[in-house]
């Protein structure tokens, strides 16, 4: 039996396919249920609560102040907003 040439070199560069490669590939169809789901999960789990995705308005003295403090600053708003709800309602800022 010929054995099989890695797809790979050393370096990770992919070889140039064969024809033989070409003819023993499996369509993602074919491959079984299991290696399919497998096959299909990718990048991050989903959450169980996303988050909305909005535009907003700050006054630039609190963008400068959250992006000051790094990456992730924009949780850290939604975390600041969630923390001032705990005491708080958005009702009470109304004025008319």
């Amino acid at each position: 039996m010929k054995r099989k040439k890695p797809l790979t070199d050393a370096s990770g560069e992919v070889r140039k396919l064969s024809q033989d490669d070409i003819v023993n590939m499996t369509s993602f169809s074919g491959l079984s249920s299991s290696l399919q789901a497998k096959l299909k999960k990718r990048g991050r789990p989903i959450a169980e609560i996303t988050k909305e995705r909005i535009t907003i308005r700050l006054s630039p003295v609190v963008v400068e102040q959250f992006r000051a403090t790094g990456p992730g600053w924009q949780t850290r708003v939604d975390a600041a907003l969630a923390d001032w709800l705990k005491e708080h309602s958005p009702a009470d800022l109304i004025t008319h």
